[in-house]
Parts: C-alpha cells; structure tokens; sequence
C-alpha cells in the first residue's frame, strides 16, 4: 500500500511537471521542432532523476561511500549526455532530418553544455531523496515512540496483576492450613515463584545460585501434581556466589519439558543438567522422552521469548542446540557468564 502510493504521488508530480513544461506546445505556440527536443530532454532528464534517485543516493550515500557516490552521479549524467547525442544528434536526423546542435560545435562545448541541462536533476534527485529519507525516519521515530508507549503500559499491566495474584495467594494460604498441609504448601510454593517473578535487578540479572532455587521450586509444585510417579534428575555443578546470570532465561525449557515430555516414565526421566565450567561457560542441559498423546504441540510464547532475550542480552555470547530423533528432545543452551 505504501508503494502503491509512493508511486502514485510520483506520477501526480511528475504530470504537474509535464503540463507546465508542454502547456505552450498544447497550446499550438510551440512548433514541432521545438517539441521534439523538449521530449528527448524530459525523458533523459527522467532517466537521469531516477538512476540518481532510486540507485545512486540509496547504495552510496546512505552507507557514506563518497568515491562510490561521486562515481554514479558522473555516470548517471554521462548517461544523459549520450543518450541525449544519439536521440538528438543521430536520431532526429535519420527519421525527420534536423539535429540540435549547429556543425561545428566543438565535443567540449557540447559535454560543458549538457552538464548544465543534466546537473539540475541531480540535485533534485538528492533533494527529493533527503526528504522522503527524512519522511521515513519521522514515522520510524513516531512508531517505536508508539512501541515504547504500549510496551510500557503492557509492563505496568503485568505488574499489577501478579502483584495483586501473589497478594491473594498469601491469603489463600493462611485459609489453606487448617484444610490441609499438602495444600498449604502448594500454595506456599507457588507464592514463592511468584514473588520471585515479581524481583527485579538494574541489569535484570540475579545470582545464578538463586535461579537454581527457583528452578527447584518449580519442579517441586510439579511433583505434588504427579507423585509418586514423578521421575525428574536434576543435577547441578561448579556454582558459587558469584556468578550470575539473566533472570528467568532457562525456566521456559523446563516448561516445555514438563509440558511436552512424560514425567512419570521411571526409565526415561526427564533429565536437567546444569554446570559452570572453570571459564565461566555455563551449559544447561534438559532432554525428556516426547508425549506423543500431547494434543498441544505449539511451544507457546515462553521459547520465543527466550531466544530474543538471548539475542539481546548474550549476543555473540550463546549457543542453543535442540535436538529432536522422533522420541528424545533435547536443547542444551551454553553461555559465556
């Protein structure tokens, strides 16, 4: 649609151009001979305009390629000096007999004179690129402007509701413990995770020792759903107090382990392997055998989310490999802390 327009809006001043140029000759003021040089002049006028315009300025000056840009514009305007010698000067006197330039003009006086008709549209090219760059770059401000605004107002959004969530699972819990103690701490649990959603850093990263807590309290509310048949090995090595890492970064393969794989298969569980290396190269591992029953396929928004998160917070910094034989999943994300 923006094309569709763009191109509208050049054929509407272009004709506005042709009308003011041609109005005489429409008019019957302008002879025939004076006509025909007109027309070879606009049209090698538009060539040179659009090569400036759509190849020259977008290739070279955009990307600051000075000797480039110098380069398209001296080609684009040999352009309309030859193509303007063989329509005028060869042309014109093959098919109606008369040519433009008088004999013996000189090839110097020639090349001098049509730098002057050709150097105008050259500018105009250049002037109508800044603007429409310049256009772009407006709406391109005012849309991540737009992004911004909405990103925030979905942030303070999801702040309120598991902040008014964790608040009212504390008081389920206080409700919960005369009913039942395994119940009570479920609910216990799950405020914990929540509270630990609701944390935030300056840098938006924790100390990794802490994420392996919250990992541990998640598959811990997961065993109170399947027990006794919940079959998950989770294994950690090389940690300390120091390292840390972006918060909530390798929950979602958990998820997606726990929502896609079989818990509660004794020989095949679901396996989590977290290590730090001696280099601070941190490799976490999770594989589970692969619920073929499952109806719901789609991995959800969680990996997604994930993979941009990696992308801007450890960029040249990771690798996440996933592997998948028909009955074994198995991603393994590394790091470089």
């Amino acid at each position: 649609m923006k094309r569709t327009r763009m191109i509208l809006i050049h054929i509407s001043c272009w004709l506005l151009v042709l009308i003011y140029r041609y109005g005489a000759y429409l008019l019957k003021i302008n002879s025939f001979y004076d006509a025909a040089f007109d027309v070879s002049m606009t049209i090698l006028q538009l060539v040179e305009f659009y090569i400036c315009f759509l190849w020259v300025y977008p290739r070279f000056l955009k990307q600051g390629k000075t000797l480039q840009l110098i380069g398209g514009i001296l080609l684009s305007m040999g352009a309309f000096i030859g193509g303007r010698y063989l329509i005028e000067e060869i042309i014109y006197l093959h098919f109606f007999g008369f040519h433009n330039y008088a004999d013996g003009v000189t090839f110097s006086y020639y090349i001098l004179d049509n730098i002057y008709y050709s150097i105008s549209y050259v500018f105009i090219a250049l002037g109508i690129y800044s603007v429409q760059e310049n256009y772009k770059g407006q709406l391109a401000q005012r849309k991540l402007k737009d992004e911004v605004v909405k990103a925030e107002l979905a942030f303070l959004k999801s702040q309120i509701n598991p902040h008014f969530l964790y608040n009212s699972l504390n008081y389920v819990y206080s409700l919960a413990i005369p009913v039942s103690e395994k119940l009570a701490d479920a609910i216990l649990r799950l405020s914990d995770l929540m509270r630990y959603t609701l944390n935030d850093s300056a840098d938006g990263k924790v100390k990794l020792g802490k994420e392996v807590e919250y990992l541990e309290s998640y598959i811990a509310l997961f065993k109170m759903r399947f027990e006794p048949r919940f079959y998950v090995d989770f294994k950690t090595e090389g940690l300390d107090d120091e390292q840390q890492i972006a918060s909530l970064v390798l929950i979602p393969f958990v998820e997606n382990a726990f929502k896609h794989g079989v818990v509660n298969d004794e020989k095949h569980p679901v396996r989590i392997v977290l290590k730090v290396q001696a280099n601070r190269r941190l490799v976490f591992e999770v594989s589970n055998k692969i619920n073929h029953s499952q109806k719901d396929h789609s991995s959800g928004v969680g990996l997604v989310n994930v993979y941009r998160r990696l992308d801007l917070i450890y960029p040249n910094r990771h690798e996440l490999l996933v592997s998948n034989n028909g009955n074994t999943y198995k991603s393994t994300l590394i790091i470089n802390l």
